[in-house]
Order: C-alpha cells, then structure tokens, then sequence
C-alpha cells in the first residue's frame, strides 16, 4: 500500500468476519497508508451483543500494532445525532467499523449526520474498514440475514452486495444467495479475516486469510471488474 497517494479518498477495507484477529495482516498496512495515530471503533453494529467486547478485541488487536484504540459508543439513533460523538469521526483518519446485527446499525446510521460524518471523513482520506455486518451496509443492495434475500443498503457502494463469513456458508444457500442476485448485482462472497480493499486510486485487490470471489447473476468475474465499475466513487 506504501506510495499509494491520492487525496480524493481513504483506503475502504470490506472484511468478511473474524476481525482483528491473526490473518488480518491488511490492518498494519492501513494503518500505514494512512499514517493514523489512533484507531476509532464504532461498535454500532454490537450494540445488543457487548459493544464493550469488541472495543476491548479491537484493542488488543491495535495495542499490537502500536496504535491505541478509541471507541465512538453510537449505539442508538439519538447517539448518531450526538455531535460530541459525530465530531470523534470527523477528525479520525482511520474507522474500523465492528460486525454485529446490519439491521441495526443501518437503522442508526441511515440519513444521520453520523453516517454523512463518516462518508465525509473517508472521501476526506479516512481509511475506512468495515466488517461483517459494517461491510453489508455499505453496499445497495444488502443480504438480510434473516432470510438471504436483498434489501436496501446505505448505497457508499451502489450495485455491490457484501456475502460475510462465506467460508461458514452452505453451498445451497450460497448458491441460492448468487441466484437472487440480479443482473446489476456484484456480489463479493468475503471470508473471515479477509478484506476486499479499494486503493485511493481505484484498484481494487483481496488481503489476508481467506479469498474473496465476485460473482453477477451467478457468473463468476475477476476482481478487478470492480476497478471500473467504481473508478468515481
């Protein structure tokens, strides 16, 4: 990632699960390109499964690295109108957003100032990394775990659909999944400890444990098909 510049947008991790945990060599090297001091975690996604605990693994994950870990606590829908907690994300230079329920954190972040905060600090050179149910949202449409079907993202990534923790599904309902997918779908199957990355420069490349493939309409395409579909995100 080193030499990489360009100061239109952050480095964007989408890690499929398991984060902060050994394989997920892609953190160092983001915090790297972006040169933050400080990691801030936002647990939004946890907030019914300890929000606290995925702090404290996000700590002890960075502490690792050398960097400390900040966490902004918005939990609710009033917290991401908290502008003492919005104003911890607009002067982060690396967001690491926890997995958890994507129900919830989308019901919190949809049209907040929170959610405009956070896309405004990434386009402002932020690395952003979201995982599991943070990568789900970003995209338009988004799976609902509840049933596998597709339903409404936050849209940073319109056309893209994020599949987490594909190495633990089901070949059925993986191929049920890619099925329901339509033609203007890319959808990205990610493993745990593993990021599909976005470059500054809008290439975009797959680090860590796992793999990560990208299938349209049940048709398999290489990665880099996403290198154009969002070279003006």
């Amino acid at each position: 990632m080193t030499g990489i510049v360009d100061n239109r947008v952050g480095w964007l991790a989408l890690v499929g699960g398991g984060e902060w945990q050994p394989g997920c060599a892609f953190d160092a090297a983001l915090l790297e390109a972006s040169g933050a001091e400080e990691v801030v975690v936002l647990p939004t996604a946890a907030a019914f499964e300890r929000p606290d605990a995925a702090v404290a693994t996000a700590t002890r994950w960075f502490s690792a690295l050398g960097v400390p870990v900040r966490s902004c606590p918005i939990l609710t829908r009033s917290d991401a109108e908290d502008q003492r907690l919005v104003a911890i994300l607009r002067t982060a230079r690396f967001i690491a957003v926890a997995g958890g329920s994507p129900m919830h954190l989308r019901a919190v972040l949809k049209d907040s100032s929170a959610w405009e905060t956070l896309v405004g600090a990434w386009r402002d050179g932020c690395a952003l990394s979201a995982s599991s149910a943070g990568a789900m949202v970003l995209g338009d449409p988004m799976i609902d775990p509840r049933g596998g079907a597709f339903t409404l993202g936050l849209g940073l990534l319109p056309g893209l659909a994020v599949l987490p923790h594909a190495d633990t599904w089901g070949g059925e309902r993986m191929r049920r999944t890619r099925k329901l997918a339509g033609a203007g779908v890319a959808l990205a199957s990610i493993s745990e400890r593993t990021a599909l990355l976005r470059a500054p420069n809008g290439t975009w490349s797959v680090s860590g444990h796992g793999s990560v493939t990208l299938h349209t309409a049940g048709v398999e395409h290489p990665i880099a098909t996403l290198n154009q579909k969002y070279a003006d995100v």
